[in-house]
């Protein structure tokens, strides 16, 4: 196993302001400065655009909590996600959004859901038509009839999984929670852009 097969060192940060209390990841330790400067500062950027979109700054009377949860992290990739919990007071409850991030530990470049596929691949259908037998199979009471994923659908890697996932609202009712997907990469290895996270899975 070579170096850049290794986990990365994980440090936790933790932000806080009044009635906010947010822990973060940041990857410390690397040899390549430049690369770890941009893992965390695309962290550090997600955290905030997470506090924003929960509207911390646009009423005094918000509480948020913040956490996170390492995905992946091994064969030179990263994938985690940041969870927020934001209530404000009088509201008939909170509400929890998870974002994720997956980077390459050697180049710090974040994935957006299409660049784990091959050109062309139409990972849309393939990934939808996947997630529409799991919401037959797991009787999954939906808002509206499920019309497929979005290009940039939420996701992270875990394991030889790629998790694909919805928030709340977004295809079921909030007692629900948030909806999450698994799907093997072996199941879409011919769609799997193999240089990429997916792809160092496989193996």
């Amino acid at each position: 196993m070579s170096d850049n097969d290794l986990p990365v060192r994980i440090q936790t940060m933790h932000l806080v302001l009044p009635k906010l209390s947010v822990y973060y990841p940041m990857v410390v330790g690397l040899r390549n400065l430049a690369v770890q400067q941009r893992i965390n500062n695309t962290i550090l950027q997600q955290v905030h655009t997470l506090i924003r979109e929960q509207h911390y700054y646009d009423y005094p009377n918000t509480e948020v909590t913040g956490s996170y949860e390492l995905k992946t992290n091994e064969r030179g990739v990263l994938s985690l996600s940041i969870i927020n919990y934001a209530i404000t007071q009088g509201a008939a409850h909170g509400l929890t959004v998870v974002k994720s991030l997956t980077f390459d530990v050697q180049t710090g470049r974040s994935y957006q859901l299409k660049d784990l596929f091959k050109p062309n691949s139409n990972y849309v259908q393939v990934l939808s038509d996947i997630i529409q037998q799991q919401i037959k199979q797991r009787d999954i009471p939906l808002l509206e009839p499920f019309k497929g994923i979005r290009p940039d659908q939420d996701f992270y890697i875990a394991d030889k999984s790629l998790v694909v996932y919805f928030q709340l609202y977004e295809i079921a009712p909030y007692v629900y929670g948030l909806q999450y997907f698994p799907i093997s990469v072996y199941e879409i290895q011919k769609i799997i852009t193999e240089d990429g996270p997916l792809g160092k899975m496989l193996y």
